[in-house]
């Protein structure tokens, strides 16, 4: 049991390490850009864009904070505007499929897909579907009304302390990630020496199979939908090394997961804001399991062609 645990520390290391080499410098940038007219500019530059889904200019506000840091963020900028019931929910499912870009996105392409094909994934997604339900939902006219949820924010006078904040934010943001990684790795690595990984991947087979993809992508699927996209980035790491799954599985697995991923804490953090969240983890998970059934069919098509290439060639 000892060696287990040493093991999965090791791994804990090579992890935290991985994704904390994105983690940090990033955060620390996002932290300080968000003191200077460099955000605000951006969020100028969004506003008649805001009007072709429904939603007034200050609603860049929110999608600029969400995206470059985290849903609270965009969350507490949400509540510092008085918007209804239908705009929440639009801002809502917005930042569902699209928050965190900067630091979610680059640790998943540690996993060897283009950034930018992930991020032009999830912000693809997040335009589109504000468009559809603008136009298709014709209620939701009310005032949304924010409950317990009250927006705060931290007033810095000088670089200094704004740079100090920044560290500190990346600091925290990072053993925030150690301290899920290291349980988690050791948990991997306890269940694949005793062969319940086996059973666990095996109870998922058939819907990693309806998804296009092996059995041994199983548990990064699940700590993806579950814990959230750097983590399952995490795990996929680790699969890649010891597991061996394909690049095909590891790109399909990572499609799905920049859709759908942390679907419970996700969710209920907009209870409070007081919009339907069912509706939310519905269209999340439909879209992803849609999404990544297509790709799975266009790759399966492509691959035919190839080898029926070969074949005549030959």
């Amino acid at each position: 049991m000892l060696g287990i645990i040493l093991r999965g520390l090791k791994q804990g290391v090579f992890v935290s390490w991985t994704l904390g080499k994105i983690v940090f410098p990033v955060t620390v940038l996002v932290t300080i850009l968000r003191y200077t007219p460099v955000l605000p500019w951006f969020i100028d530059l969004l506003a008649p864009v805001m009007k072709l889904i429904g939603l007034p200019g200050e609603a860049a506000m929110p999608l600029v904070l969400g995206n470059a840091l985290n849903l609270y963020a965009g969350i507490g900028a949400i509540v510092s505007f008085e918007f209804t019931v239908k705009e929440v929910f639009i801002l809502a499912m917005m930042l569902s499929f699209s928050h965190n870009l900067f630091i979610e996105s680059s640790v998943a392409s540690k996993v060897g897909v283009n950034w930018w094909l992930i991020s032009g994934i999830r912000i693809s997604l997040a335009f589109v579907s504000a468009f559809l339900i603008n136009i298709l939902w014709p209620g939701g006219a009310e005032p949304a009304q924010y409950g317990f949820i009250a927006a705060s924010e931290v007033e810095l006078t000088t670089w200094s302390a704004i740079f100090l904040q920044g560290l500190k934010t990346a600091i925290i943001a990072v053993l925030q990630l150690s301290a899920v990684i290291f349980p988690l790795m050791i948990a991997m690595q306890f269940l694949r020496e005793k062969g319940w990984l086996t059973i666990l991947s095996k109870a998922f087979a058939p819907f990693t199979r309806f998804l296009g993809m092996k059995e041994n992508t199983s548990f990064t699927l699940v700590t993806g939908l579950t814990i959230g996209l750097a983590f399952g980035a995490g795990v996929m790491i680790q699969a890649v090394k010891e597991d061996g799954v394909s690049r095909k599985d590891m790109v399909l697995a990572l499609i799905f997961l920049v859709t759908c991923h942390a679907v419970i804490e996700d969710t209920l953090i907009f209870i409070p804001l007081g919009i339907p969240v069912w509706p939310l983890l519905v269209i999340r998970f439909t879209t992803a399991v849609v999404l990544t059934m297509i790709v799975a069919f266009l790759w399966n098509r492509a691959e035919k062609r190839r080898r029926r290439s070969i074949e005549y060639e030959h």
